[in-house]
């Protein structure tokens, strides 16, 4: 019913393309930015990640791109579309990953959203679509002034409805975790995401309940451009599950 067919790009001159065509369309959207009508959305951010360093594993994200808004009515959207490299063709293949998530707040002072995340990757039947809860542990009450003090924003999305090619039941936990340090250095953060798979019919050599996780360290360097390293663990992955990647961001706010 979902099923999507997709062909894998082909690029002659591997990330370094990638990484030049982004910088370009930064130089197109900043301007546009600044200018742009804020009454469609009350604040958000885009971001663009290279990363020109993997330590491990050639074959993982090379460049991510999220988007986030607040929108009308208690809506809110959040974007990410990972690029990778595949090697060991004549050219590089580039692969990518996307979830497109909307979310719903149940109510003005609730913690609680609705969600709704479309997923799509390089390939054939295997792109995923689910229904969940996600559950802002910061905004609860009684837990609101602990999370303050940590200056740390965590939630939890239940994804309990999963629509795919999968013959079994898959659900997942989704973590999501934001934290700064204003007593260390204000322009010092730690953010990241742990994807918990539980009842996914797989092969004997991998883990009953796979997980794919990613901490990242950033720090400003200058206005909107940080330095930022991460430590990944992909469970899907055969052979090294672990990979450090080193890089850069540029980030806009409104």
């Amino acid at each position: 019913m979902y099923q999507v067919k997709y062909e894998a790009l082909k690029i002659k001159g591997g990330w370094q393309k990638i990484f030049w065509c982004i910088l370009s369309v930064m130089g197109f959207i900043y301007p546009l930015s600044a200018q742009a009508d804020v009454k469609n959305s009350g604040g958000g951010f885009i971001d663009f990640n290279a990363y020109p360093y993997l330590s491990d594993t050639d074959n993982d994200t090379i460049v991510t791109i999220n988007i986030a808004a607040k929108l009308e009515n208690r809506f809110s959207y959040f974007s990410l579309l990972n690029l990778g490299k595949k090697s060991g063709t004549e050219a590089d293949t580039v692969t990518y990953y996307t979830e497109q998530n909307l979310r719903w707040k149940i109510t003005e002072t609730s913690p609680f959203d609705l969600t709704i995340q479309l997923n799509f990757r390089s390939g054939e039947k295997n792109d995923r679509h689910r229904l969940g809860v996600r559950w802002r542990l910061n905004d609860t009450p009684g837990l609101v002034d602990f999370f303050k003090a940590l200056h740390l924003k965590y939630a939890l999305n239940l994804h309990g409805i999963q629509f795919d090619h999968e013959a079994t039941y898959v659900w997942q936990m989704e973590h999501a975790f934001r934290m700064i340090f204003p007593g260390i250095s204000d322009r010092l953060y730690l953010a990241g995401f742990i994807d918990h798979t539980f009842n996914q019919d797989l092969p004997e050599d991998f883990p009953r309940n796979p997980i794919v996780a990613e901490v990242q360290v950033g720090v400003q360097l200058v206005e909107n451009f940080y330095g930022i390293a991460e430590y990944r663990i992909n469970q899907y992955r055969r052979g090294e599950t672990d990979n450090l990647a080193v890089g850069v961001e540029y980030k806009i706010v409104w």
